[in-house]
């Protein structure tokens, strides 16, 4: 099918985002392997034997983001950026409830570089780095939410530029100062 005969993924959430909701069930088959590989790559650091499955982080995800009207979607890319802050944030909320349940809520601090391994239980290290990015919003946003697409998202430097609106350079160097800041941050904590 050519690009002209099916409507972009952009064209359907400005549809969507207008009202027109059959475009909403055109968006989904044209997003959902991404939302899966997106979904796969976030699962990929988390414990072995997490409680929730791709497919589920997916449908979450899927949810949440079908009811974020508010959003005036931007394009393709920005609209797997959100998606990639909710699964975020789905697992956050996971692992809160998690350590809540399981250990009375106490978080151990870790490096950046040993959160990206697989533990066993990697619910306090998750919250860690969610605490760490928090107080990395407060203080800058931009590498904040460059950390977020980049570490939480996968996105490559050019595409978190793209969502971002600035140029690759900056993202790259952004990128460096927000992982030292976060290894500091983590480490002293």
């Amino acid at each position: 099918m050519s690009e002209t005969s099916t409507p972009s993924v952009t064209q359907l959430l400005q549809a969507w985002r207008a009202g027109d909701k059959t475009a909403l069930d055109q968006l989904l088959p044209l997003v959902q392997d991404e939302l899966h590989r997106l979904a796969k790559r976030i699962m990929s650091r988390e414990r072995q034997g997490h409680t929730w499955q791709t497919t589920e982080l997916v449908n979450e995800a899927y949810l949440r983001l079908v009811n974020q009207q508010q959003v005036e979607w931007q394009d393709r890319a920005h609209f797997f950026a959100v998606a990639s802050q909710v699964m975020r944030h789905l697992l956050v909320d996971h692992a809160r409830e998690r350590q809540q349940v399981k250990h009375g809520g106490g978080t151990q601090h870790l490096s950046l570089d040993d959160v990206a391994v697989i533990a066993p239980d990697r619910s306090a290290e998750l919250l860690a780095l969610d605490d760490a990015l928090s107080r990395l919003a407060g203080l800058d946003q931009q590498k904040s939410r460059i950390v977020e697409l980049r570490y939480f998202g996968g996105l490559t430097v050019e595409e978190v530029a793209e969502v971002l609106g600035i140029a690759s350079i900056t993202v790259k160097r952004e990128w460096a100062r927000a992982k030292l800041w976060l290894y500091k941050e983590l480490l002293t904590s």
